[in-house]
């Protein structure tokens, strides 16, 4: 992954559920290019990445990352309201269906308003992942498209899942 849109995994539970979460700052470079109401916003599209980072973490974690995992297709993305510069967005992803030929995710995007308690709903985004090599038997990819990054291999680390990727 060459851009990462979370920072860190606050919660795995095995084959089931695993929780990202995303601080959004306004030193991000992207903020600055989507004002709404005077306001620099992330943009909904990095909110769905966001997402399916954490659902393809999810997925990829139950055969301990020996297959490909890409995202296939955004089945459901619902999204109500505005994350900002100061607010930390929450990232729970879990499996509906696995199976050899892909997996079906849910997913719910939250936020915490800079300075609040109260995590309020932001949207749900439900994504349908494809294992490759089992779909595309025969094709050649190139494993450099699907080497961990440093950066991505820290998150699974603090995480305690850097063991699952070796």
């Amino acid at each position: 992954m060459r851009w990462l849109w979370i920072d860190c995994i606050i919660k795995y539970d095995a084959d089931k559920q695993l929780v990202a979460i995303k601080n959004v700052s306004l030193s991000e470079y992207y903020l600055h290019d989507h004002i709404i109401g005077g306001k620099p916003i992330m943009p909904f599209s990095l909110m769905i990445e966001g997402m399916a980072q954490t659902a393809g973490i999810l997925v990829g974690s139950v055969n301990k990352f020996k297959e490909k995992v890409i995202l296939a297709k955004i089945a459901k993305a619902t999204l109500d309201s505005d994350v900002t510069a100061g607010d930390t967005v929450r990232f729970e992803a879990s499996i509906d269906n696995i199976d050899e030929s892909g997996a079906a995710t849910c997913g719910f995007i939250d936020r915490r308003v800079a300075g609040g308690d109260a995590w309020e709903r932001v949207g749900r985004v439900d994504l349908l992942f494809s294992h490759i090599d089992k779909n595309m038997a025969g094709t050649e990819f190139p494993e450099h498209n699907f080497v961990f990054s440093d950066n991505f291999k820290m998150i699974l680390d603090t995480a305690g899942l850097a063991s699952l990727a070796e």
